[in-house]
């Protein structure tokens, strides 16, 4: 008696083959997606920061972080800086300072004790300190006067916001959606991590790179 074998359907295949495309076309979609949200994540950081600036200044009439307010402190807990430069309408210190009493470390404290936002108010701006605020990628985010992208040509703002470890391929789309999308040139610059003053061209930045970003204005 012969025993008989049996085996998959060219139906069965072919159902077993489109569950496996829906299945990767979900992953890559989803992928997708979270991928969008970042860039709007990262792109809505640099507005809601400047908003903040032209809050504060328009409540006031000062800075955070450069506001000299001596002692009649605005607001309870907030710190004056020891900068030099203090009360000259500008932040002076780098965005990425870890000086604990520079104005852009300092920045931070002032908006969130003045309610534009949340988040600890106990200064500590050492490198990866929960007081620092971070982008969707967890690269640090600052404020300065002092401009970090400076090649080919400088940066022409008062202020320039930077975003750090940024992946190149949302580099280029933040480039794209906030300013002209060329990363040399415009209101909005970016950086490989490996050279943070010197623009690069869309030809250099890979999609894995990890960039600085910066919006000038």
């Amino acid at each position: 008696m012969k025993s008989q074998q049996s085996g998959f359907t060219l139906v069965e295949i072919a159902i077993v083959l489109v569950i496996i495309g829906l299945l990767l076309g979900g992953v890559l979609k989803g992928q997708e997606l979270i991928n969008s949200a970042k860039v709007k994540s990262m792109a809505t950081d640099f507005r809601n920061i400047q908003t903040a600036l032209y809050g504060y200044q328009d409540r006031f009439k000062a800075l955070p972080g450069d506001h000299n307010f001596g002692t009649n402190v605005p607001v309870a807990g907030m710190t004056l800086s020891t900068d030099t430069t203090i009360g000259n309408g500008r932040i002076d210190s780098a965005y990425n300072d870890t000086g604990n009493l520079t104005e852009s470390c300092l920045m931070w404290q002032h908006l969130r004790l003045a309610g534009f936002f949340a988040g600890p108010t106990t200064v500590s701006c050492a490198a990866g300190a929960e007081y620092l605020p971070k982008n969707a990628d967890g690269g640090r985010i600052g404020m300065s006067s002092t401009m970090q992208i400076t090649a080919p040509t400088a940066m022409t703002g008062t202020f320039n916001i930077c975003s750090e470890g940024v992946l190149g391929k949302f580099a280029k789309q933040l480039d794209t959606q906030l300013d002209d999308g060329n990363p040399q040139t415009g209101s909005f610059r970016v950086a490989l991590t490996s050279a943070p003053t010197a623009a690069e061209t869309i030809a250099n930045i890979s999609d894995s790179a990890s960039t600085i970003v910066c919006l000038s204005f």
